[in-house]
């Protein structure tokens, strides 16, 4: 069975890398003959750090969908429109709004220094932060919206664009037309129902759906596309991963 987990506050919590414990359950689902995916909304160059270097090489959907890697390799990146990124930039500008905007690997980076993303961004120190017309291919945004949360969220909305509310955050994180974790997990070949997944938000849904089984980890919202839900524990994600590793092996 294909295993793909989402990694921030499903498998790793406050940034951190993956723990000890979480590593020895996905270990032994190997051991078990089982195939491991890591699914996240992080790029793959900022995915790599907080797995363990053994696992550094395992199918991977980067950036919601955007990015596929396999073997170490990134084998596909889908970019937005010129149009689309035009539009999305008179937004910025109209409002102010700071952002990351990610490229196929450099990004540009202008919002605060003490925000949970700069924590977690480039953390290898493998890429560049270099200016927004510097980047050829963008792949990948995140606004910040501030107080004017509603009112920029009803202009993007307006866009063909896959659109993502990360309210606890306060952002919104955009990927191209049509993209998705499901839509990358395709690109690797994984089939409905042919797999088991782990999330914890709503760039999850996608997958939540095709999954032969689906784990919320936490009370998002999402929990209502789960077949399972636990809490937002690492105890409680290790005891029902070591569950369904028995369960299908």
């Amino acid at each position: 069975m294909k295993f793909v987990f989402d990694l921030d506050g499903t498998i790793c919590f406050k940034g951190q890398p993956l723990s000890k414990g979480i590593t020895n359950a996905l270990e032994a689902c190997i051991e078990n003959g089982h195939e491991i995916i890591f699914a996240s909304a992080r790029p793959i160059r900022d995915l790599l750090p907080v797995l363990p270097e053994t696992m550094r090489k395992f199918p991977m959907v980067g950036g919601n969908g955007a990015f596929v890697a396999q073997n170490g390799e990134t084998v596909e990146v889908t970019a937005f429109t010129g149009e689309i990124v035009e539009a999305i930039q008179n937004i910025m500008l109209a409002f102010q709004l700071p952002y990351l905007v990610d490229g196929d690997w450099d990004y540009a980076y202008t919002g605060s220094e003490a925000h949970p993303i700069h924590q977690n961004l480039d953390p290898l120190k493998l890429a560049k932060n270099v200016s927004l017309h510097e980047l050829k291919d963008i792949v990948k945004i995140v606004l910040f919206p501030g107080e004017q949360h509603k009112e920029i969220l009803a202009e993007l909305q307006q866009l063909p664009i896959s659109l993502y509310e990360h309210s606890a955050e306060n952002i919104v994180d955009m990927s191209p037309n049509g993209i998705d974790k499901w839509n990358g997990l395709m690109k690797l070949g994984v089939a409905e129902g042919g797999f088991i997944a782990f999330g914890n938000d709503a760039n999850d849904a996608s997958m939540f759906v095709k999954a032969k089984e689906s784990i919320c980890v936490g009370e998002h919202k999402v929990r209502e596309l789960a077949s399972l839900q636990v809490p937002s524990d690492e105890v409680a994600v290790i005891d029902m991963l070591n569950t369904l590793n028995e369960k299908y092996k």
